[in-house]
């Protein structure tokens, strides 16, 4: 490999950066962000680093989901904007070197689209088959909710046609019928209008969802045997209508399921996946200072094309879920950073952001963001993640985290000039709010998160062994203590993360090194010897973090 062939596929080593319009920037002062104000902050986004936006749902729709009940999938929500407007955000993105991604969520509409309203009128209305139904009354799915504070069945009633229809999610969210051919010609359509627009790519939503085949009629399922199929037909149809653009899924589920999505080692389905496997085992390894779930996380991923990629991330728009630990695994967690009930959520997550659950301690955030650099995946931010915002536990769910970002201390956190009952939610409060957390203060700030996040990123940047080499574990007697070492081409990179509170003296021995080869530290100015049987010692503070280049006699790379 060569380093040029890196822009191939961008996505092994991009930083991914998720937003909400609504909430990040409102430029016309009428409460609710707007694709304006987000074209107003790019410049913020380029000078963190980002090299790819992904705008979470800016499509029309009645309210019920945060975004996710879509009432038009070619549509723009007139609060935000209009396609001019998102036209000019990805025209000025990329002018900036970014590549915008958008959520496609296409398992379900809002009870309010216009095919579901047809399609509730009648069983001989064209769009009747576009969604799921039954004529007898369902039994007792009330396991089977994904929101069980919210619902208690996955069926409703539909009282002009005496049938119940599927619903997943919330009763306002019918189940489209993916076994439907029509219905598969409109996902693709919609696909190919935001291609055509000028979009790299979609953050396909709850994709084991999309593929379900449960609740449809058998006959018609005969027809749909293998949804994987279908899903790598929308791989083929996006590399047709834009070679480099990604389908990046959301799958939680065991990664041997997950091996399924990427298409196996052929990788000719999604292109990349969340590991959620890695980031709830990240979150038990901090409850405990032991590093071992995660590690047995991270080796035990299965074989996947090299043109896949895993996403890593600490937090992001949902609940937190630890819903793959056990129970017992899964209330060490809640103890450890949600041991009051109203920051837990369905019994299986969370509803903080990492600075809140690690009581703002400065150490173990920039250390959790490290290791998460560090890890082998692409980076996942979620918006205000580079100030350490907080969340505001008064909103409710998964809204506690989807707060307005904050820009400036002033009034609303700089978000908006509007009333504050105008907003999209509630602004932080406590010592995470405005005064004390925001981007204009931290911009001018050397020693702040903001600052930290963007070394990071640089630096992250400039190792493309992070997102294209190979992965190792080094043995090392603190269990505390990650040590790895990264390799690829003519680099390697070593990284070591201190869980614990207590600074320790790391030994190592790297492999194929000796008194030619030195180490160069990435985050500060250091430099250490290695011996001649490529032993070292490493010192790590509490808390501590270091990333060093393997750096050879005759190496040219720059550091």
């Amino acid at each position: 490999m060569r380093i040029t062939d890196t822009s191939d596929l961008w996505w092994k080593t991009a930083v991914v950066y998720c937003l909400d319009v609504e909430t990040y920037m409102d430029w016309n002062g009428d409460g609710c962000g707007d694709f304006a104000g987000l074209a107003q902050r790019i410049d913020h986004l380029a000078d963190l680093g980002v090299t790819c936006l992904w705008l979470m749902p800016f499509y029309p729709t009645a309210e019920r989901d945060d975004g996710y009940d879509i009432t038009d999938f070619y549509g723009v929500d007139p609060r935000l904007g209009t396609h001019g407007d998102l036209v000019e955000v990805l025209r000025t993105a990329r002018d900036r070197g970014m590549r915008v991604i958008v959520d496609l969520v296409v398992n379900h509409t809002s009870v309010k689209h216009p095919w579901f309203q047809q399609a509730r009128k009648s069983r001989e209305s064209p769009f009747h088959d576009f969604y799921v139904w039954r004529d007898d009354e369902p039994p007792d799915t009330s396991d089977q909710v994904v929101f069980p504070d919210q619902e208690d069945s996955i069926w409703t009633l539909n009282e002009p046609t005496g049938e119940w229809y599927l619903h997943k999610f919330y009763k306002e969210q019918p189940d489209l019928n993916v076994a439907n051919p029509l219905v598969r010609d409109e996902i693709a359509k919609v696909i190919g209008f935001w291609l055509q627009l000028g979009i790299d790519g979609f953050r396909v939503d709850a994709v084991p969802f999309l593929l379900e085949t449960s609740g449809i009629d058998e006959q018609e399922a005969e027809h749909f045997q293998d949804p994987h199929q279908y899903l790598r037909a929308l791989r083929a149809l996006i590399a047709r209508r834009a070679e480099a653009a990604v389908l990046l899924g959301e799958v939680n589920l065991p990664h041997e399921e997950q091996q399924q999505f990427f298409g196996g080692t052929d990788g000719d389905e999604l292109t990349m996946q969340f590991d959620f496997i890695a980031m709830q085992a990240m979150y038990l390894s901090l409850a405990r200072c032991d590093t071992a779930p995660l590690v047995d996380a991270l080796t035990s991923r299965p074989q996947v094309s090299p043109d896949n990629q895993w996403g890593m991330f600490v937090r992001n728009h949902d609940e937190l879920t630890l819903d793959k630990l056990s129970e017992d695994e899964r209330q060490e967690v809640f103890a450890a950073f949600g041991p009051e009930e109203r920051m837990q959520v369905y019994g299986r997550g969370l509803t903080r952001r990492l600075p809140p659950m690690l009581d703002g301690d400065p150490r173990r955030v920039r250390m959790v963001y490290s290791l998460m650099f560090s890890l082998p995946g692409t980076p996942v931010l979620f918006y205000g993640e580079e100030i350490g915002m907080g969340e505001n536990l008064a909103a409710e769910g998964r809204l506690a985290v989807r707060t307005p970002m904050q820009w400036t201390s002033g009034r609303n956190g700089g978000f908006s000039p509007a009333a504050a009952s105008k907003l999209p939610g509630p602004v932080v409060e406590g010592g995470f709010s405005p005064e004390f957390v925001n981007v204009a203060d931290q911009r001018r700030d050397p020693d702040s998160l903001l600052s930290f996040m963007r070394l990071l990123i640089r630096r992250y940047r400039e190792s493309p062994e992070l997102g294209w080499g190979t992965y190792e574990v080094l043995g090392q007697p603190h269990p505390e203590v990650l040590a790895s070492l990264s390799t690829w081409d003519d680099g390697a990179l070593v990284a070591l993360h201190n869980l614990g509170a207590e600074p320790r003296t790391v030994p190592l021995t790297l492999s194929g090194c000796d008194s030619t080869h030195r180490l160069e530290d990435l985050l500060v100015t250091r430099s250490t010897a290695i011996a001649d049987d490529g032993s070292v010692e490493l010192t790590l503070d509490g808390y501590g973090y270091r990333w060093l280049r393997v750096v050879a006699r005759e190496s040219r790379r720059l550091l």
